[in-house]
Order: structure tokens, then C-alpha cells, then sequence
């Protein structure tokens, strides 16, 4: 298993799901069509555009001292 890969940004956490899905095998268009969402908001989120949401809570998170990591699960992406 590898290290827990720190993400201080949205830029960080979309790096670390593009490296995760393309390590899969998996393109842009299978992960929308499965999460039922559009292509154009895979390559954003990939990308790092930031959301209100998103954007804030990383914010937040690092002003109160929290690191937010990505870790891999199992062997696949849907299980």
C-alpha cells in the first residue's frame, strides 16, 4: 500500500483521482457514465477547478490543523 498522499487543495485531490483512475484503466466518460454525472464535471474535479464546497472545506480543514489524504481501496474502484 502506498503512503496516504497529502492534499492541500483541490488541485491535489483532482491529481490524486485522475493518477487513481487512469492506474485503473479507467477513461473520463466510464467514471461519468457511472457516477451518473457529466464528463465535463470528471475533468473539472480532475483538473482541480475549485467548487464552493470543495474549495471551502479544504480551506477550512487546513486552517484548523487537519490534512485531508487519498488512500487506495482494495484492488478496484467499484467494490
Amino acid at each position: 500500500m502506498e503512503r496516504p498522499q497529502i492534499a492541500y487543495t483541490p488541485q491535489d485531490i483532482g491529481s490524486a483521482i485522475r493518477a487513481r483512475r487512469k492506474k485503473l484503466g479507467y477513461t473520463i466518460q466510464e467514471i461519468a457514465e457511472f457516477n451518473q454525472c457529466s464528463l465535463r464535471f470528471v475533468s473539472e474535479l480532475e483538473r482541480g477547478k475549485p467548487g464552493a464546497g470543495l474549495g471551502m472545506m479544504l480551506k477550512i480543514a487546513n486552517s484548523v490543523g487537519l490534512d485531508i489524504a487519498t488512500i487506495e481501496r482494495g484492488s478496484g474502484g467499484w467494490e
